[in-house]
């Protein structure tokens, strides 16, 4: 299996206040499709294949962020056991991050950030990775609330 190079904190996504609370399921997976469909529409404007969505990565990021939120910390860790734990398969696997809120926290913003970032940017155009998944939940990280601790895992 090959895992592409990941990236920490360089695409630490700060942003002023939002008033948002606690996003329930339904906005969240909004955020998550529009983020998808962002993600999309780079990877088409470079030829290559549209992402699909894949619950069991959704399921490792959304643990990801979950516990970046619960714990007050924003990084990798063990990533590539973190997948191997939820059975993710793949020739490859990647991971993208970022945290932010209001409009600088958007799934435009935060496209725009990881293109920004040569790790990232390689990550969200490997024309290997097929699926990914996704996953914003929102709380207080960094003595702001209205968070949105973004997590994208890729696998071929």
């Amino acid at each position: 299996m090959r895992f592409a190079k990941h990236i920490g904190a360089i695409c630490t996504v700060f942003f002023a206040l939002s008033g948002l609370s606690v996003a329930s399921a339904a906005p969240r997976a909004r955020n998550e499709a529009t983020l998808l469909g962002a993600m999309n529409q780079v990877r088409a404007a470079y030829g290559l294949s549209p992402l699909r969505a894949d619950a069991v990565l959704a399921r490792a990021a959304h643990a990801h962020s979950v516990d970046e939120l619960r714990h007050g910390y924003f990084g990798h860790g063990a990533w590539t056991s973190r997948l191997a734990r939820f059975g993710v398969r793949g020739r490859a696997v990647g991971e993208n991050l970022a945290w932010g809120s209001g409009p600088l926290g958007s799934a435009t913003a935060i496209v725009q950030a990881w293109l920004a970032s040569p790790e990232h940017r390689t990550n969200l155009l490997d024309p290997g990775f097929t699926r990914v998944g996704l996953a914003m939940p929102a709380g207080s990280f960094n003595g702001q609330g209205g968070v949105l601790m973004t997590t994208a895992d890729f696998s071929s």
